[in-house]
């Protein structure tokens, strides 16, 4: 069935596709029976009709020694390796001279490495060698992301020794906002598309309240050749939100080649006593010029922080998540969203978590921040009772967390007269909440969600032993997979095992300042164990910081353990340290 699917595919659009996806993205290689029956019958009666190849690196040499392409002009190259394709692209000059002319599109994504440092050097070398190989290449998507690894292309301090005259579209992750300014040092001078994923933008104290105009405008006005835009940022500033007339003066003016400009701007206000605070009418009115481009403006402000939220995008959305709603949210269809986030010191009614349903059709992973009770719950309870309260319906929803939440909220998804969920929910959640909702683990209306929950993550200390019956799918999952149920559940975990990734799948970690991983029986460390740690240089102010959304410790006891080998003290210094803006991006 697989090798007709090949066959049928191909005939339809002259792309053959010789790999597997699984459903959770991950790339494996065909069965050597069908490489062999591909190699020795199909490829030589349809080669010269080919024009896209989409291969994995173990069978990719076979592929190319089948027989040559005269019409490829796409490749798609998964899980490759350094060597392999030095092997074939550079050593194997008659195989494969010939491409490098031919092909004027490519899709690479880098194979995993276990070794950190390896990776980061393989990742540089292949770009080079890429750009330097393919000397006719137009589009280039260099995805060193992949579900193995997901490492940054890095320049290292310097610029690399690469050059293209051809290239216009170029697709690639970057570990520092310095690798942006190598890349656009006139060296791909005919780069019409820049889409950049930026790990890390380090910069002074000084001037990190002015990023937008320190950094980002001249970073774009190196590119003045610039047909398309795509620019996705989030700001924190002393001064003001970025608005329409900042785009205009700073982003549409210059790039006077410009046509297509799509945008996801939040930027983060610390007001400081501020006098006089732009609305959202306010902001909204600066976009007036914006005739060929819908946008959309959100502007809230939150006292109890001291800070204010100005999210202006273009629509229609183009990102997977949304981060940070508020009640000011004015609904809209977003079909291509899967993760969202809630924040505000305002309640959210029901009628707002049926706006937030409609609008988000596809979401599958949802997180509650808000503190604040609900004023109409009675109400709503009344408007059932006449038939006037409607029943939500997230039929894609697979994870809901509520790492700092009023139990009004864990109430309004597990009460079935309010919300319908579906079968596999992982629910992350404070147990006294969960209590207050369940009205101790004995309410009606909530025993039917609860019996749905495929996982149930108690985000404090807590025994639930004695309430398997209250969630009998998640303990018939646990007793399919271990003999004994913890009476500690932690909040989140680090094993820092060549991954910064919490065990839980919560809290993604990021590294700051690039500190190393090492193997725990490394010889030149004074300790041995098992599995790997990170080293941190404290003169290079390194750290490992949680990038999701706010981490709370508010109103909880709580245990922070760590294991650390110091190999010098000069001072004190700090283990952990959390700051106190909760819609930051970064806690």
């Amino acid at each position: 069935m697989r090798f007709n699917n090949i066959v049928h595919d191909f005939v339809s659009t002259n792309c053959l596709t010789l790999l597997i996806w699984s459903s959770d993205d991950i790339v494996y290689s065909l069965s050597d029976t069908i490489i062999d029956q591909l190699y020795s019958e199909i490829l030589p009666e349809i080669y010269y009709e080919l024009k896209w190849l989409k291969l994995e690196s173990l069978s990719m040499e076979c592929i190319f020694r089948a027989v040559d392409y005269p019409n490829l002009y796409q490749l798609d190259l998964y899980n490759i390796e350094e060597e392999s394709f030095k092997r074939l692209f550079i050593d194997e000059t008659d195989l494969t001279s010939s491409y490098r002319s031919q092909i004027s599109k490519l899709v690479i994504t880098v194979g995993n490495n276990k070794n950190i440092s390896s990776l980061r050097d393989t990742i540089a070398s292949l770009f080079i060698n890429i750009v330097n190989v393919f000397t006719k290449l137009h589009y280039l998507n260099f995805h060193s992301f992949t579900k193995l690894s997901s490492e940054y292309l890095s320049c290292a301090g310097k610029p690399p020794n690469i050059f293209s005259s051809t290239l216009t579209e170029l697709y690639v992750n970057l570990r520092e906002f310095d690798d942006c300014l190598y890349l656009l040092d006139d060296r791909f001078n005919q780069l019409r598309t820049f889409c950049v994923n930026i790990n890390l933008i380090d910069i002074p104290l000084t001037i990190i309240n002015n990023k937008f105009a320190d950094l980002i405008v001249p970073l774009l006005h190196r590119m003045l050749n610039l047909e398309e835009l795509a620019l996705y940022i989030v700001l924190k500033s002393n001064e003001i939100f970025i608005d329409g007339n900042s785009l205009t003066k700073n982003i549409i003016n210059p790039l006077s080649r410009l046509h297509k400009f799509m945008f996801n701007i939040r930027s983060i206000l610390y007001l400081h006593n501020k006098p006089s605070l732009p609305s959202n009418e306010e902001i909204f009115r600066t976009f007036t010029n914006f005739t060929n481009t819908k946008v959309i403006s959100c502007v809230d402000y939150f006292r109890r922080n001291d800070t204010g939220q100005c999210h202006i995008y273009s629509y229609p959305y183009t990102m997977q998540h949304y981060r940070s709603i508020t009640n000011s949210f004015s609904g809209g269809l977003f079909k291509c969203v899967r993760e969202v986030s809630l924040f505000d010191e305002h309640p959210f009614e029901h009628e707002f978590f049926l706006k937030l349903a409609q609008s988000f059709p596809f979401l599958k992973t949802l997180s509650v921040n808000n503190w604040k009770a609900q004023k109409y719950k009675n109400c709503q309870i009344l408007n059932y009772n006449n038939q006037h309260f409607s029943i939500i319906k997230y039929p894609y929803l697979t994870k809901l967390i509520f790492p700092s939440a009023h139990d009004d909220y864990v109430e309004q998804f597990l009460d079935d007269t309010k919300t319908s969920i579906s079968n596999n929910i992982s629910l992350f959640v404070h147990y006294h909440p969960l209590r207050k909702a369940t009205h101790n683990f004995s309410r009606v209306t909530t025993r039917m969600n609860c019996s749905k929950l495929s996982d149930l993550r108690i985000l404090d200390k807590i025994k639930i032993l004695e309430h398997q019956a209250y969630f009998p799918n998640y303990f018939k999952e646990s007793a399919s997979t271990t003999t004994t149920v913890s009476s500690v559940i932690v909040s989140a975990y680090w094993t820092f095992d060549n991954t910064i990734a919490d065990s839980y799948g919560v809290y993604v970690g990021q590294l700051i300042n690039n500190p190393l991983y090492t193997t725990a029986t490394a010889t030149n460390l004074p300790y041995v164990g098992n599995g790997q740690a990170l080293i941190f240089n404290s003169a290079s102010n390194q750290s490992f910081m949680i990038s999701s959304s706010l981490f709370d410790l508010s109103y909880t006891s709580f245990t922070i353990e760590a294991w650390i080998y110091p190999t010098s003290f000069t001072g004190d210094r700090g283990i952990f340290g959390q700051c106190q803006c909760s819609i930051c991006e970064n806690q």
